[in-house]
């Protein structure tokens, strides 16, 4: 496996403005001026492209944000070279030069422990969040794990009133995934007399056949959320066939038909299925022939089937659409 070194970077002078900052957003390559936010485990957030704070990224230096490295799996061909029998994803590894100033020793050593902190503690309590904001709204995230690098560059006069840590964030999932989740709702409506002497418009949407759009560019693993009555409940990707049935009379659950308003969420990845009350249903799925099936980038013709349905039957379907690059 290669080595990933950190590159080499000189920082500028103590209070010199980074190339484009100056004093407010970060020009960075490949991102222009994007807003880049680091939130710890605990849920702080920590600018990483203002200047005013006493840190900043250094416009050069970063990479890895660019599209996912792959793990090709071939077979030879007999006439000759070969063919990709399978791509898998492999994980990403961020360089961010980080730089941190203060206008004392003090102020700068605070600093530099807070942040080092913040990066850190992701060894010890779970994955921090990585978050680029671009000027028209849009922002896209990635978890990270802190890997190494927050030791300054050991140079004369650095570590005083500033340094510079060169971190690598390592990224288990290597796709970032948009903050803004997509959510899907079909009602069942409800049913009007033939013969009431004034039109009458249903606002609520008809359970069956329907197109879910995946607006990103890697297939996405949605969360489904029924809501009753009913008495079983069979999603199909009508594309491909396959297809899972959550049953609440199933033996392993034996809850009975799901009575109005009684919720319960399918996870599709990893495979979780939870009744309202947090209590296990992964035995009410048609094992083993169910399939939790994803989305795939763009069009997905889906079918959702409520035996039993009546008012107030519902189906959610809610997902992050997930892209290759930030």
């Amino acid at each position: 496996m290669p080595l990933i070194a950190a590159p080499v970077i000189t920082p500028p002078p103590t209070g010199e403005p980074p190339v484009g900052g100056g004093g407010g957003e970060i020009v960075l390559p490949d991102l222009g001026r994007a807003t880049v936010t680091y939130y710890d485990p605990t849920g702080q957030a920590w600018p990483l492209t203002m200047q005013s704070l006493g840190w900043y990224t250094l416009a050069d230096g970063v990479s890895g944000l660019g599209a996912a490295s792959y793990e090709l799996t071939t077979d030879p061909h007999p006439r000759g070279g070969a063919r990709v029998r399978h791509a898998q994803a492999q994980p990403r590894s961020i360089i961010w030069p980080l730089r941190v100033m203060g206008d004392s020793h003090m102020e700068f050593v605070v600093r530099w422990r807070q942040l080092a902190t913040a990066f850190t503690r992701t060894l010890r309590e779970g994955p921090g969040v990585l978050e680029i904001a671009r000027p028209d709204g849009t922002r896209r995230r990635i978890d990270v794990i802190y890997q190494e690098g927050w030791e300054g560059l050991g140079q004369h006069g650095s570590g005083w009133i500033a340094d510079t840590a060169v971190m690598t964030l390592f990224c288990e999932d290597p796709y970032w995934v948009d903050a803004q989740a997509v959510t899907v709702h079909r009602e069942q409506g409800a049913g009007s007399s033939f013969f009431t002497p004034y039109p009458t418009v249903s606002s609520s949407q008809v359970l069956g056949a329907t197109t879910v759009t995946n607006p990103g560019n890697v297939i996405v693993w949605p969360e489904w959320t029924i809501t009753g009555p009913a008495s079983q409940v069979t999603f199909t990707r009508t594309d491909t066939g396959e297809a899972f049935t959550l049953n609440p009379n199933a033996e392993d659950v034996g809850h009975g038909n799901l009575l109005p308003g009684q919720k319960v969420t399918v996870r599709t990845d990893p495979p979780q299925v939870r009744y309202q009350d947090g209590s296990n249903w992964v035995g009410a799925l048609s094992w083993p022939s169910a399939v939790l099936w994803g989305l795939s980038p763009g069009d997905n013709l889906v079918t959702f089937q409520l035996d039993g349905s009546g008012p107030g039957s519902a189906v959610d379907l809610t997902f992050n659409p997930r892209y290759e690059t930030a």
